[in-house]
C-alpha cells in the first residue's frame, strides 16, 4: 500500500501581499466609522451571525473610500500592485481580480470578442456563463462536440481536427472558447488547437476554471497561457485557497484581445462596492500558491491522489478515471451503484461530502487542504461500501443533468431571451423554442440555451422541472 505523507507549514513566509499588509493595517488603527457600510464594524451585525464569523472578520468588512487600501476600478494602490502580482506569477500580460467568480470574466470576455451576428466556436460543455454572455452580445454560437465518454456518463476531451473543420466552415468566425479541464478533469490538446487558432488568426479562450494549480507542477497538465490562449479564467476559489466566488482573468502577453477594453467591461459587470474580503483571499492565494510551502502542498495532493488511484485500482468492484485528466480530480464509480446513490451512502453513513455525483459516477477532489488521512479514509469507507449489501434505489428514478446532444438552434440566444416569452410544462414545450438557460450546478452545462428547439431527448434531463420558458 502506498504512504501518503504530508509535510509541516513553514511558520513564516516572506511573500509580498499588498492588500492583506493594507488590511491588517486599517483593521489595526480603527477610526470612527461614518460611513458604509452600516453595520459600522459590527454594532449593527446580528449577534448569532457575529459569532459564527468572528468580529475579527467583520472588522475588515469595509468599502474602497479609503485610499490607503486602493480601489478595483480603476486599480490603484494594493490593488493595482497585487494584480500586478499576480499576472507576473502567472505570466500573463494583465490579470484582473473577479468578486463575481469566474462568471464575470467570462460575460466581460464576451461582451469584448463577441459581437452581434458574429460567429464563436464554443465547447458545447461550456458553463452556463459562456451562454450568458453569448446572450448578451448577440453572437451566433458554432457548437464543437467533445468525445462522449459513455461508460462514465460524462464528456471528454476537444479532438482539434473537429476544430480545425468548423474553422473552415465558419472562416467569418472571431474567437474559439474552449473548456479545460472539463469539471471531471478531462483534459484536451489546448496546445494544438491553439496553433490552430494562430493558422486561421483567431483569437482562443480558454475557461481554465479548474486548472489554476497547473503551471505549480509538471506534474499536472500544461497551463493554457504556455500553450498560446489569449486569455484564460482561473476560479481560485475552486482548487486555489481563495475564498469562494473569487476569480482570476488573464489576458496573454501578446494577446490579440484588448486588455483595456476588458477592464471597461469588467468595470460595467462587476460591483462598485468590491469586497476587500474576497479581494485579499485572492492575494493570500497568489502568495500561498506561490511559496515554497504552497507548491509542497500541490505535490501533496498529487501524491495523494496518485495514492489513492493505486488503492482503488486494487478495489474490486471500484473504478477511476484516470487517462488524460487533471490527476488531482478523482472520478470514480462503484459497480452496482449510481453516482447519486453512492453520494448519498458517503454523506449518511460515513460523513464524507464530495463535489459531486453524476448517474454513473462520483467525483472528489485532492486539494491542497485535505490530509492524507481523510484521503485514506474516503478509499477505506469505498473499500467498505463494495462489500456491503446497497440497493440502488436511485436508478429507479434517474436525474439527468448533462445533456449529449447538440444543439438545433432556431435564432441566437440573445434573438429568444429577448423575445415575448410564455410558460409551459416540459411535455407540452417540444417543439418550441426555449427563451431560458437550463443548467444544473454543478456543473453547470447548459441542458437547454435560449433559442433552442426544445425536443423529446431533452426531456428525462427536465425531470423536475415544472416550467419552461419559451418563445411566443
Amino acid at each position: 500500500m502506498t504512504k501518503i505523507t504530508d509535510k509541516k507549514q513553514e511558520s513564516s513566509v516572506n511573500i509580498e501581499t499588498p492588500v492583506l499588509d493594507a488590511l491588517k493595517k486599517y483593521a489595526d488603527n480603527p477610526s470612527v466609522p461614518l460611513h458604509i457600510p452600516g453595520h459600522a464594524r459590527g454594532e449593527g451585525v446580528l449577534p448569532k451571525f457575529r459569532d459564527i464569523v468572528g468580529e475579527r472578520i467583520i472588522s475588515i468588512d469595509t468599502t474602497d473610500e479609503f485610499s490607503a487600501l486602493g480601489k478595483l476600478y480603476p486599480p490603484d494602490g494594493p490593488i493595482a500592485k497585487a494584480q500586478e502580482l499576480m499576472a507576473e506569477l502567472f505570466e500573463a500580460g494583465r490579470s484582473f481580480f473577479l468578486i463575481n467568480g469566474s462568471t464575470a470574466g467570462n460575460l466581460a470576455l464576451a461582451l469584448t470578442v463577441a459581437k452581434e451576428n458574429k460567429k464563436i466556436i464554443i465547447e458545447r460543455n461550456c458553463h452556463r456563463s459562456v451562454i450568458s454572455g453569448i446572450t448578451l452580445t448577440g453572437a451566433n454560437p458554432v457548437w464543437v462536440v467533445p468525445e462522449r465518454l459513455s461508460e462514465w456518463g460524462i464528456w471528454g476531451a476537444i479532438n482539434p481536427r473537429d476544430t480545425e473543420k468548423l474553422l473552415d466552415e465558419n472562416p467569418d468566425t472571431s474567437a474559439v472558447w474552449i473548456t479545460n479541464p472539463t469539471y471531471e478533469g478531462v483534459v484536451s490538446d489546448i496546445e494544438k488547437i491553439a496553433e490552430i487558432c494562430k493558422k486561421y488568426d483567431v483569437m482562443l479562450i480558454v475557461d481554465e476554471a479548474h486548472g489554476c494549480l497547473w503551471k505549480f507542477s509538471d506534474k499536472l497538465p500544461v497551463p493554457a497561457l504556455e500553450c498560446g490562449a489569449d486569455a484564460v479564467v482561473h476560479s481560485l476559489h475552486k482548487t486555489g485557497g481563495s475564498f469562494s466566488q473569487s476569480s482570476v482573468l488573464h489576458i496573454a502577453k501578446n494577446s490579440r484581445i484588448n486588455a483595456e477594453e476588458i477592464e471597461t467591461n469588467l468595470s460595467m459587470l462587476q460591483s462598485t462596492s468590491p469586497s476587500y474580503t474576497l479581494i485579499a483571499s485572492l492575494d493570500a492565494a497568489r502568495a500561498y500558491l506561490s511559496s515554497e510551502y504552497g507548491k509542497q502542498r500541490i505535490e501533496t495532493a498529487i501524491k495523494n491522489s496518485e495514492a489513492v488511484r493505486e488503492i482503488l485500482t486494487r478495489t474490486e468492484g471500484v473504478s477511476c478515471l484516470s487517462e488524460n485528466t487533471d490527476p488531482t480530480k478523482l472520478y470514480v464509480k462503484v459497480n452496482g451503484l449510481s453516482g447519486k446513490r453512492l453520494q448519498g451512502i458517503l454523506e449518511i453513513e460515513y460523513n464524507i461530502e464530495i463535489e459531486a455525483a453524476t448517474d454513473e459516477g462520483i467525483l472528489a477532489l485532492s486539494n491542497i487542504g485535505n490530509t492524507s488521512e481523510e484521503l485514506f479514509y474516503f478509499c477505506e469507507c469505498l473499500k467498505i461500501i463494495t462489500r456491503g449489501n446497497y440497493s440502488d434505489i436511485t436508478y429507479l428514478e434517474k436525474t439527468r443533468s448533462m445533456p449529449f446532444h447538440i444543439p438545433e438552434m432556431a435564432c441566437t440566444p440573445r434573438t429568444a431571451y429577448m423575445a415575448e416569452k410564455e410558460k409551459l410544462s416540459p411535455q407540452d414545450s417540444v417543439g418550441r423554442v426555449s427563451a431560458e438557460i437550463i443548467a444544473v450546478c454543478p456543473p453547470g452545462i447548459p441542458v437547454l440555451v435560449p433559442g433552442e428547439i426544445i425536443t423529446e431527448e431533452h426531456l428525462p434531463y427536465l425531470s423536475k422541472r415544472r416550467s419552461i420558458m419559451v418563445m411566443k
